[in-house]
């Protein structure tokens, strides 16, 4: 379970770093998952049970499709107990975006989310001496994330923030970069490093300037009423082969169809 201390950090400023939460052998299974999909192919589109944008784009969606390193970290025992607890530890989760992450030179992402809109999807609230967020977000570090890396850039307390952040007010591009918006910290992180976030956290990306790829794995859990906000659901295929654990997460409520019909 989370530590005290953990739990007061979270409150306070929406976030924590769980160091070392995943094995050098797996970081490395998972990257070499990532160089089996050939990322740079510019006119991806559909492969197999996954999707990224043709033309380029930084994320896969899916990924927990690419094979048994991206399964294994579905219920990860690093961070379960922690997302449970913050999710609400009666309420059953819900992985409602699976992607990997892979940004080049230059890459960067807007500010984005915070306590001010008050989404039900996002939201962070405390009540009854229990935690209940709407998203918890899993940032697995591939790579190094520090500084000229692109690494995540959170302002620490937004996801209790009741005024909009005067940043948001600019005239942002999606690979505008968050390094002169005033409070907005980088969260510098090692390979196999955890960023643990609520989703109502504002949130963006430095602008990497340093060669090479700035590579994560991102798992976002909710609780079991959500779903894919983006309309992917899970293959027949995985949903066969994971454990009885695993697909409670994947498809928490499973579809009610008449005999003999099948999804398509």
């Amino acid at each position: 379970m989370p530590t005290e201390m953990e739990n007061y950090l979270f409150d306070l400023r929406g976030y924590i770093i769980l160091k070392n939460a995943i094995d050098p052998d797996h970081i490395k299974a998972l990257n070499a998952g990532l160089d089996a999909l050939n990322p740079e192919d510019p006119e991806w589109g559909w492969k197999g049970n996954l999707y990224r944008r043709p033309g380029g784009g930084d994320q896969i969606q899916q990924i927990f499709e690419a094979g048994e390193p991206f399964e294994r970290i579905i219920d990860h025992p690093s961070w379960m107990d922690h997302v449970r607890h913050y999710v609400g530890s009666t309420d059953g989760l819900f992985i409602d975006e699976a992607v990997a992450i892979i940004r080049g030179p230059g890459g960067a992402i807007r500010l984005h989310s915070g306590g001010h809109k008050r989404r039900i999807r996002t939201q962070f609230r405390f009540h009854d001496n229990q935690f209940r967020c709407g998203q918890i977000n899993v940032m697995i570090a591939l790579t190094e994330f520090g500084p000229g890396d692109g690494a995540t850039m959170v302002i620490p307390g937004s996801h209790k923030s009741n005024l909009l952040h005067p940043a948001f007010h600019l005239d942002q591009s999606d690979t505008a970069s968050l390094e002169s918006v005033a409070c907005a910290t980088e969260a510098h992180i090692s390979a196999g490093d955890v960023l643990l976030f609520v989703d109502c956290l504002a949130h963006g990306s430095a602008r990497r300037s340093n060669p090479g790829q700035r590579r994560s794995i991102l798992y976002r859990y909710g609780p079991k009423w959500g779903h894919n906000r983006g309309g992917y659901e899970p293959s027949n295929e995985l949903l066969e082969r994971l454990t009885p654990e695993r697909r409670k997460i994947i498809q928490p409520v499973a579809p009610k169809l008449p005999p003999g019909i099948t999804r398509p």
